[in-house]
């Protein structure tokens, strides 16, 4: 009897939504708007004018326009920016972050991803639990890569 309750216990906790979006990230930005936070780090952000630009400006747009989002830029810094992020008010934020950030423990970063002028090595930044936006962004990523 224990084997039918445990297969019964799995079997309901495979219903959940995976990749996890618990707070929609993902489905609000498909064909809606996709609120990114930026950073000044040239070359990947720069902000010295009205319309952020720079690679990961390059790239998050390659991205928006795959899913058919407009992008909302919120420039700031790290910290305004993750604050802002916890309050559900950014779904990512970009400015030339390596894997060494200390921001890991308060965001869910990417991947590294790779551009041909920088190589790897950079990450996004995307709200923890967040899982199907991060999944698809770091697809997105691969088959940039992919030759």
């Amino acid at each position: 009897m224990a084997l039918p309750l445990a297969l019964a216990v799995v079997s309901a906790g495979g219903c959940s939504e995976y990749p996890a979006d618990p707070e929609k990230s993902l489905s609000h930005a498909r064909g809606g708007q996709l609120s990114v936070g930026v950073v000044e780090h040239p070359p990947w952000t720069d902000l010295s004018t009205s319309t952020p630009s720079g690679t990961e400006v390059e790239l998050i747009t390659e991205y928006a326009q795959r899913i058919d989002a407009e992008i909302r830029w919120v420039p700031g810094s790290e910290s305004e920016l993750v604050g802002l992020m916890g309050e559900h008010e950014l779904d990512l934020i970009i400015g030339g972050f390596d894997e060494n950030t200390h921001w890991t423990s308060e965001a869910a970063p990417t991947r590294p991803y790779e551009t041909p002028a920088e190589g790897p090595g950079r990450i996004v930044l995307t709200e923890q639990g967040e899982n199907a936006l991060l999944m698809d962004l770091e697809s997105f990523f691969i088959e940039r890569e992919t030759p």
